[in-house]
Order: structure tokens, then C-alpha cells, then sequence
């Protein structure tokens, strides 16, 4: 007999699997790069007693990644004039 896949019952909390794709390995998730535990550890160093939310890091994150793109791209600009 082919396994047939379950449907839960009207009420059921319990969410249902669905069969793995052929193959039946896991599939690692690609690491995002970050500066999070980089701010975090500067916020504690200035304010040991604050803490800051997952959307402020978002906002923190974008805001390093924005100045070093700045740098990168003053940088390149001065060395074409050498």
C-alpha cells in the first residue's frame, strides 16, 4: 500500500508534516552574515543595562553594512586619483 498523507481534524492544534522531497535529507539554511553580536557587545560595553529588540538590530545591521559600502566606495574614488 502507497502511505497516504494525514489531514487533521477539525480542532487538531497539531500541525501535520508533509513528506520530504525525494532524497529525504535536510537542508542546511545559509548563514546570513551580521554585525549583531558586534553592536551588541559595543551597547554593553556603553550601557550595560540596556537592551535592544530584534527590529532596532535590523535598523543597526543595515546602518553599518550602508557606512562600510560608503567607505568602500570614498576609498576606490581616492585610489583612482592616485
Amino acid at each position: 500500500m502507497a502511505p497516504t498523507a494525514q489531514v487533521a481534524k477539525k480542532g487538531s492544534k497539531k500541525a501535520v508534516k508533509a513528506p520530504r522531497p525525494s532524497g529525504g535529507k535536510k537542508r542546511n539554511r545559509k548563514r546570513k552574515e551580521s554585525y549583531g553580536i558586534y553592536i551588541y557587545k559595543v551597547l554593553k560595553q556603553v550601557h550595560p543595562d540596556t537592551g535592544i529588540s530584534s527590529r532596532a538590530m535590523v535598523i543597526m545591521n543595515s546602518f553599518v553594512n550602508d557606512i562600510f559600502e560608503r567607505i568602500a566606495g570614498e576609498s576606490s574614488r581616492l585610489a583612482q586619483y592616485n
